[in-house]
């Protein structure tokens, strides 16, 4: 046997690939070059911004679809839309049209579609977005839990968008809800004996809740109201894999520039905490859908919190851009800093199959 023979094949880990492969793999290969893109595929940059004449703009973004089997097939739909429309909210602008792509596999039947369905199109209305196009067809190969992808649309006023790339030096940062919601709000379904074992009924209670709040959709409306770039809100990004940190990573990414970021100001409720220690995963870095990162003009701030605030949505001032290169700076408790210039990768994948694996309760 040769040595190549004998080395094993490197596996990729699961979730978004590496921000290097995206690098050198799609970002110098996006097909033809064209004027109206304002904004496109980009690390920190949830949608694309096009022009489309008359002051008008079209943003877009694509997501896959999911059923997480735990929570079954109409709260899965209702999820999957407000993490799409989650991403186009990021930039100022709501959705508006929706393409849907269902490949399902074999063993996914009628009924089970149409009621996963039924609740996505109830939650499209919700949202004020109308399905004008998509596919749907059942397919060997595929399989639970990602069963499609849908791209949303919207249009709205040029002035009235916002990227990533819009923060500067001086803006406060702003985290909505704190660590780890989605990794929580579906640890709640998933192993509810092994939490109730630590946490009492109010606890258990606000972790079932969470799953309404997997969603920055209402955070998004709150925020913009205060304004856009000099006058308010100049970036916004929710964080999703890679958790809280890997979103501000992304941020400082897109933007170009440092974030300081005072690891004490994170809110993390101590009944998600727990529900990271039962999963074995880092409340910091874990899939944290329903966490919004707002860049904001300082004398503004105030008012993004208090907006937000009027909501009932949780938020903390936790830092700010700085010049730099695109790091983010965690001043630690221990008066210790943390220098990070890449998301670590997510450990809700990989704990969320061992707990379905070995059929926690």
């Amino acid at each position: 046997m040769s040595h190549r023979d004998s080395v094993a094949p490197v596996v990729p880990a699961l979730g978004k690939i590496s921000p290097e492969v995206f690098q050198n793999v799609i970002a110098p290969r996006l097909g033809a070059a064209r004027p109206e893109v304002l904004a496109g595929p980009r690390a920190g940059h949830d949608a694309a911004v096009v022009k489309i004449g008359a002051g008008r703009v079209m943003t877009v973004t694509t997501d896959p679809l999911s059923v997480i089997p735990v929570l079954g097939p109409e709260r899965s739909a209702r999820m999957a839309c407000h993490l799409i429309a989650s991403d186009l909210w990021t930039t100022g602008i709501p959705p508006a049209y929706a393409s849907v792509d269902f490949n399902l596999p074999p063993h996914f039947d009628d009924d089970t579609f149409t009621r996963y369905w039924n609740a996505m199109s109830d939650e499209w209305a919700a949202l004020g977005v109308a399905v004008v196009t998509g596919h749907t067809g059942r397919y060997e190969g595929c399989e639970l839990s990602i069963i499609g992808a849908a791209t949303l649309i919207g249009v709205g006023d040029e002035g009235r968008y916002v990227t990533p790339a819009m923060a500067s030096p001086g803006d406060r940062v702003i985290l909505t809800k704190g660590c780890a919601i989605e990794t929580a709000a579906v640890a709640a379904s998933l192993c509810p004996q092994r939490l109730a074992a630590r946490v009492d009924e109010e606890g258990m209670a606000r972790l079932r809740a969470l799953e309404s709040r997997v969603s920055v959709v209402a955070d998004c409306r709150a925020a913009l109201r205060v304004g856009v770039r000099d006058r308010g809100v100049t970036a916004l990004h929710d964080a999703t894999e890679g958790g809280v940190l890997g979103g501000l990573v992304e941020l400082a990414r897109a933007c170009g520039h440092d974030l300081r970021i005072e690891r004490a100001h994170i809110p993390l409720a101590p009944e998600v905490r727990i529900a990271c220690e039962v999963l074995g995963v880092d409340p910091y870095t874990s899939l944290a859908e329903g966490a919004l990162i707002v860049c904001v003009r300082p004398a503004h701030a105030g008012a993004v919190l208090a907006s937000l605030a009027g909501d009932d949505i949780v938020a903390a001032d936790v830092g700010e851009v700085m010049k730099g290169t695109g790091r983010v700076w965690v001043a630690e408790a221990t008066g210790g800093v943390t220098t990070l210039d890449s998301p670590a990768p997510d450990p809700y994948w990989d704990a969320y199959a061992r707990a379905v694996r070995e059929g926690w309760r």
